[in-house]
């Protein structure tokens, strides 16, 4: 069990209390789950029961106790225990394979991982106004919707504009019905920003802040530095296909996943944490309709790929013959790559394998 089969594990039990009445409080997008700390059971620790414990009107032990009853014995988890005030902590089943089993994922699904459900069988339909903030935040929505099994539905209530096409937009027509999408708008023209921007550029500038903020869209955006998210984030991605070439040229592959929980380190574990975390952030990002969450995590994702290859390179440095190491480190970096791409494109935006 990965990290992120056992947030959704607790998520589910979670609706399970809320369906049998045994809870009566909102049930969250998410379950955060997170490593146990230094002297502290098991291998995982979620603070869910104190989050819920107010809109309950129950103590944080008594619902920790409800959610307990539900999530012990699921598959891949050993045992479930409460401390504290209501913390419940995780020993899984096979633990030393998690992370393991969480980059064989990755492997498999591709730019596709973090795809899948939680919207299956949702028809949703939106509209946006006549300009290129609403219609490029309308067409990233749609696309973390449809990432999640919805049907999706745009509409524009004016005339579009025809520069949207060189930004990926394609509307369904006017939808009086729909749900509006209306962030602040950019203040220029798809035309204007495509020709001071491009298209990459102006996706990010329009997408990274929340809806209800000001889009910054300077030349700042086409900076080749670490100050620029875009940039970091898309740098991190060509990186790791400059890995993958150098390993080629040095006669070694990365490892399959079975190997990978030979990677120590706090900066891998902080990276393996946030790719675990991905499908969550994609649901998340989906349900409230906010494409600067994935933004957000992407940006933490390429500065924890980055933390991690300076402490810990995938290549052998000096006189260093490739090891189990090299390849299992490569493993890492090639999977937070596959991520990166994948959470680009849900936002419009390439992925160079060169930069």
């Amino acid at each position: 069990m990965t990290p992120a089969d056992l947030s959704l594990t607790v998520l589910r039990a979670v609706r399970r209390a809320v369906d049998e009445n045994a809870l009566h409080a909102p049930v969250p997008a998410r379950v955060r789950v997170e490593r146990t700390r230094p002297g502290g059971r098991g291998d995982y620790a979620s603070a869910v029961a104190l989050q819920l414990a107010g809109p309950a009107a129950l103590s944080a032990r008594e619902v920790a106790e409800i959610l307990r009853e539900r999530v012990a014995g699921a598959p891949g988890i050993g045992r479930v225990e409460i401390t504290g005030p209501g913390f419940l902590n995780f020993t899984l089943d096979g633990s030393a394979d998690a992370y393991g089993a969480l980059m064989s994922r990755v492997r498999e699904q591709g730019p596709r991982y973090g795809h899948g459900d939680a919207l299956a069988g949702d028809l949703l339909r939106f509209s946006h106004a006549s300009e290129v903030r609403a219609a490029v935040t309308a067409d990233a929505v749609g696309r973390l919707a449809r990432a999640q099994g919805a049907r999706v539905h745009i509409g524009c209530d004016g005339a579009p504009d025809p520069d949207w096409a060189r930004l990926g937009i394609a509307g369904d027509g006017e939808d009086p019905s729909a749900t509006e999408i209306r962030p602040v708008p950019a203040g220029a023209t798809a035309g204007e920003l495509l020709r001071r921007l491009g298209p990459d550029a102006t996706r990010w500038g329009l997408l990274r802040p929340a809806g209800h903020d000001r889009a910054p869209l300077g030349d700042d955006l086409l900076v080749q530095g670490e100050g620029n998210a875009l940039f970091l984030v898309r740098y991190a991605h060509s990186r790791v296909h400059a890995l993958t070439r150098g390993a080629e040229l040095l006669g070694f592959t990365s490892a399959s996943g079975q190997e990978a929980p030979g990677i120590a380190g706090a900066e891998a574990d902080a990276l393996l944490a946030l790719l675990a975390d991905h499908p969550a952030a994609l649901v998340a990002a989906a349900r409230h309709r906010a494409p600067d969450r994935l933004a957000r995590h992407l940006e933490a994702v390429a500065r924890a790929l980055l933390d991690f290859h300076d402490v810990a390179s995938p290549l052998p440095v000096g006189d260093e013959k490739p090891s189990a190491a090299h390849r299992s480190r490569l493993a890492l970096a090639e999977a937070a790559g596959t991520v990166l791409a994948g959470g680009l494109s849900l936002l419009g935006i390439s992925a160079p394998r060169h930069l």
